[in-house]
């Protein structure tokens, strides 16, 4: 079975067999396929999942999402567009998130823990060497239902 390309299915190339994964509480197709990554916040090998129709990898214990920072941007506005107009109010994130340090999946290395700036006020992780960003689980629901607003002087 291959994933194709921009679409949220996966056909066999023997029999041309399409499957639609199911969606989840979080809206992703997970896939029943490891990768070779391991979650940075619990240690569970990543799945591959697909969100958006595009892939990512989603950790099935903690719920987090591992996305390529290529299509980061088009997943939100993929969602933001199918959401509708029910908005919620977000709360400011808690600063103490900015303190914890996780490693990147790919290299190893510290990631950057820093405010998303787009809407949603929540706080992420990414590693501009590897071009990855890291959601703990409920980040992206929060990032793609809140209004577009910063906030400010605290996003800093």
């Amino acid at each position: 079975m291959r994933l194709e390309e921009g679409r949220e299915c996966l056909t066999c190339d023997y029999c041309k067999n399409i499957v639609f994964p199911e969606k989840n509480e979080d809206a992703i197709r997970v896939l029943d396929e490891a990768s070779e990554l391991s979650c940075p916040v619990c240690a569970t090998p990543l799945g591959r999942a697909i969100l958006a129709a595009n892939p990512i990898l989603y950790c099935a214990h903690c719920r987090g999402s591992l996305i390529s920072a290529t299509v980061f941007a088009t997943i939100v506005e993929s969602l933001r567009a199918q959401r509708g107009v029910d908005a919620a109010i977000p709360h400011p994130p808690d600063q103490r998130e900015l303190d914890r340090r996780i490693l990147c999946p790919q290299c190893h290395r510290e990631m950057d823990t820093h405010y998303y700036a787009g809407g949603g006020n929540i706080v992420i992780d990414d590693c501009a060497r590897c071009e990855l960003n890291w959601l703990d689980g409920g980040e992206l629901r929060v990032l793609v239902c809140a209004p577009g607003r910063a906030y400010g002087a605290e996003a800093g």
